[in-house]
């Protein structure tokens, strides 16, 4: 039995193209990560209050988890024809989610976190719908796997907002 390389080649995506949806929602997902771990270090490093120690590992350990999905989502990226768009300027312009202004009390660290973390679980459903659609089963996996990581985030931010709570102001 022969193959006709070429064919097969076409078939399987590796001439996607900059503005293909696929290629788009995993830059778009690339850049968050960036942008989320640098706020959660930001956070980390700003943290103070009754709470210090559990905040201080909590926004340690989110960004950790941030950072370990930057390598996949590269090399997903490159897989299917693409070069992952890791400049600075290029990482500003392709972010959906906002980088922290910074000098916020603990309460406001962990609303603008859990208002992040909602947008990109949202984003990263579309993103396996839409890889779906395309018939790229390997970004279906990826995003399904790593929206798990962030729903789990936003259970724990969630939860510290709770109303009622005076350890976070």
């Amino acid at each position: 039995m022969t193959y006709n390389v070429a064919e097969l080649e076409r078939e399987i995506s590796q001439e996607n193209k900059p503005d293909d949806p696929v290629v788009r929602q995993l830059q778009c997902q690339f850049a968050n990560a960036l942008v989320l771990y640098m706020n959660y270090k930001q956070y980390h490093w700003q943290t103070y209050g009754p709470l210090f120690r559990d905040l201080h590992l909590m926004w340690e350990e989110f960004a950790d988890q941030a950072l370990k999905t930057l390598d996949p989502l590269a090399e997903r990226i490159r897989m299917i024809g693409q070069k992952p768009a890791a400049q600075l300027r290029s990482l500003q312009e392709t972010a959906s989610v906002m980088s922290t202004e910074g000098d916020h009390n603990m309460r406001r660290m962990i609303e603008e976190a859990h208002a992040n973390v909602l947008h990109v679980i949202k984003q990263m459903r579309e993103g396996a719908r839409t890889a779906d659609q395309e018939n790229d089963p390997g970004t279906v996996e990826l995003f399904s796997r790593f929206v798990q990581i962030y729903e789990k985030q936003e259970w724990f931010l969630r939860e510290l907002l709770k109303k009622g709570d005076q350890l976070v102001s």
